[in-house]
């Protein structure tokens, strides 16, 4: 009677067990961050590239794949970046939030704000994204149209130096701040051409 009991008491406890993990109550495995979605990408290669090359990457923007051999350093930019140098960082385990240049001053402020001198963020305007803001992370994606979702700060907590980060740690600091536009006039200068 005493197993009857302790059998029926486990299969109760691993009933409840079950429910818990397949409804993704208590935590965000489920895929989403504050309801919205999170996009994820397989076989991302973290190969180099030579410097000039123009990577055709399978999303936009880039959660990762070739890249140059030097990352673009973590901070808040005004003018877009060169998106080779930033999956860099994403290698690193940064994440990079681009947003529509469209955005309002008060709205690229919010954005702003969430950096820290010394986090691994790269902030920086984007022509022609999916929705208003993108934050992209090694291997994942979130689409959102509002800058101060907390959908967006819960991403964050989750994806900056996150569980599919291919070098943890690496610097986000010693590589280089240059634009896009900045960096397509020294290779003109130094005569590399983009392919």
């Amino acid at each position: 009677m005493v197993a009857g009991a302790l059998v029926l008491l486990l299969l109760v406890a691993g009933g409840a067990v079950w429910y818990l993990s397949s409804s993704g109550a208590g935590d965000s495995a489920d895929g989403t961050a504050a309801g919205e979605e999170i996009l994820t990408f397989e076989g991302l290669e973290p190969d180099h590239v030579e410097p000039g090359e123009v990577v055709d990457y399978d999303m936009f923007p880039p959660a990762g794949g070739p890249h140059y051999p030097t990352w673009q350093n973590c901070g808040v930019y005004t003018e877009p970046l060169r998106a080779e140098f930033a999956v860099h960082s994403l290698e690193h385990g940064a994440v990079w939030i681009t947003y529509d240049p469209s955005l309002s001053p008060d709205e690229v402020a919010i954005l702003k704000d969430l950096y820290t001198p010394g986090d691994y963020l790269v902030i920086s305007p984007m022509e022609g994204l999916p929705s208003r803001v993108v934050a992209s992370a090694w291997g994942s994606q979130i689409h959102l149209d509002d800058p101060a979702s907390p959908a967006l700060t819960e991403y964050l907590r989750g994806y900056v130096q996150g569980p599919n980060t291919p070098e943890p740690g690496a610097p986000c600091s010693g590589g280089i701040s240059e634009t896009e536009a900045e960096v397509e006039a020294i290779l003109e200068e130094e005569g590399t051409t983009t392919t």
